[in-house]
């Protein structure tokens, strides 16, 4: 009997002994809160413990206190405490590495060299595993994204912001739409492109109708400093030439000879703008809203400060709107004024020191699903929008908000604060994402969509394709970049089509000399690798 009692007491000892193991265990691991799967829209189960992940998010430094942060939070059971990217962010974000002062989570620019930094340094982590955890939304929203984001050990490191291809367009040629009335009135509402001899006359016959106004000399086209992407667009010129199925730099195709002799032309015309080559986005804008302007380069929305100025004293068709220009011998459907990224902007990546990965990627699927990403961009449901007829539908206050005080009203709502897993394009709704840039069009928006839309293609595969920093060969490839920026910019204000052929050429020949064969090299060599990595 006294030996049953003795085997007894042995047994209750050891049970409550590993009773306690297992309690502390439990107590101590920081993501056994996240046990759970908690589904994304639902609020944060009792099992889930509230937690804080710091955030550098180089775009923004606000608190995360607004109504919508506030709904996240109470969502997923996260609060976020965002870092303030005071100075130059890309300078802190050195800094953080080096120092390896890392916060949970980090965004930075998805084509700086930033990113493989951080991969190479270990101070970001593998998210794969995570993903096919606690991802579910991520994979149906991201899709072939995440295939073409991975990095060349074949891994995920983070998550693309402002992702997917839209046909939104981008550069153009921006003209006064109340002058075009006047001298090319065929052209005005667009849908018919400008040809270069047609484009060329329009810049005549405004010259010469109004050399001048309110006494100062006028100017038929200027350019925001020496961008040439616009003219590219016009020659139906990418990144790169593809030369037999090698890429060289883009100044190597014979259309980027034809489309600086055309410049130049233009120029020595007295139809360029005298300074364009020294021109700062202030002294730019200041021309614009000067009046004394018919057109310029650029992306579409860049004149939008000098158009509030012009609408002021003539209207809305006084403001510039855009228009396609096709260079001799380009199909129009094939100009390239539509050059868009479809991985993004940004990189959004979850560092070493974050002590709830899991968790995280909880908060990260909720944020990436279409339910997150409609919290996100157009706020919460029946208080910003409301569901109508099996579509978003958001509140007429919502829209003036943003019209009055774009800014203050996305701080003041939290609606387009939060930036983050932004996917381009629809809903399945029907309704876009992107509730403030997307919903309602303005005229330009809708003159930019009729005249250039199918001149949108996928740069992704074009970025980032240079010597890795610090190396020899990326000293020669900014040597060769100066050298093309100095030799385009002689050969366009060359007193005659002679001497500006001369001078590219021998802009050829200097970036030969420097070595570009040997930045070409590595540029083909990681554009095939790229390929192979993306099929």
């Amino acid at each position: 009997m006294k030996v049953n009692r003795l085997l007894s007491l042995v047994i209750s000892v050891a049970l409550l002994f590993t009773f306690i193991i297992g309690c502390s265990a439990k107590k101590d691991s920081p993501d056994n809160s996240q046990a759970s799967n908690n589904p994304a829209g639902s609020e944060a189960t009792k099992e889930e413990k509230p937690i804080k992940l710091t955030f550098f998010d180089k775009n923004t430094g606000d608190t995360f206190t607004n109504p919508v942060a506030q709904e996240i939070t109470k969502r997923t059971g996260v609060t976020i405490e965002i870092q303030q990217p005071t100075g130059n962010p890309a300078e802190k974000l050195n800094l953080m590495l080096a120092s390896n002062d890392l916060p949970d989570i980090i965004l930075m620019e998805r084509g700086s060299d930033l990113v493989n930094k951080y991969i190479s340094a270990g101070a970001i982590i593998p998210l794969n595993d995570l993903i096919d955890k606690y991802g579910p939304d991520v994979k149906k929203m991201y899709g072939d994204t995440l295939n073409k984001t991975r990095y060349k050990d074949g891994k995920n490191y983070y998550l693309s912001n402002w992702y997917g291809l839209e046909k939104e367009p981008v550069l153009a040629f921006s003209i006064r739409k109340n002058w075009l009335k006047e001298l090319a009135p065929d052209k005005a509402e667009g849908g018919v492109p400008f040809t270069a001899d047609e484009f060329k006359k329009l810049l005549q016959d405004f010259k010469t109708k109004y050399p001048q106004i309110d006494g100062k000399e006028t100017i038929p086209l200027t350019m925001n400093g020496s961008d040439f992407g616009t003219f590219k667009g016009m020659f139906g010129m990418k990144s790169f030439f593809e030369d037999n199925g090698v890429m060289k730099y883009d100044v190597k195709d014979p259309k980027y000879r034809e489309m600086v002799l055309y410049i130049n032309d233009l120029f020595r015309s007295g139809l360029l703008d005298k300074e364009w080559a020294i021109n700062k986005k202030q002294t730019w804008e200041q021309k614009l809203a000067s009046g004394t302007v018919l057109a310029t380069t650029g992306a579409y929305w860049d004149p939008n400060n000098a158009n509030n100025s012009l609408q002021k004293v003539g209207g809305e068709e006084a403001k510039l709107y855009p228009y396609k220009v096709a260079a001799q011998g380009v199909d129009p459907s094939k100009t390239t004024y539509g050059p868009r990224g479809s991985l993004g902007w940004d990189a959004i990546a979850i560092t070493k020191a974050n002590k709830y990965p899991e968790r995280t990627m909880k908060l990260i699927n909720f944020l990436a699903s279409e339910e997150g990403q409609y919290l996100l961009m157009w706020g919460i449901e029946g208080q910003h929008w409301d569901m109508k007829d099996g579509k978003h539908a958001p509140r007429p206050e919502v829209l003036q908000g943003f019209k009055d005080d774009w800014d203050n009203y996305a701080k003041k709502t939290g609606i387009r604060k939060w930036t983050w897993f932004v996917k381009n394009g629809l809903g399945s709704d029907g309704t876009p994402y992107d509730l403030p840039g997307r919903y309602e069009r303005n005229a330009i928006d809708k003159m930019a969509l009729k005249n250039l839309s199918d001149t949108v293609f996928d740069s992704a595969s074009y970025e980032g394709l240079g010597p890795q920093g610090g190396t020899p060969e990326a000293l020669i490839e900014q040597k060769v970049k100066d050298i093309m920026t100095q030799g385009v910019t002689k050969a366009i204000m060359a007193k005659s089509a002679d001497e500006a052929n001369s001078l590219f050429d021998k802009m050829l020949a200097d970036m030969k000399t420097a070595g570009d064969e040997k930045v070409e090299k590595i540029i083909d060599q990681n554009y095939k690798e790229r390929m192979k990595l993306w099929k």
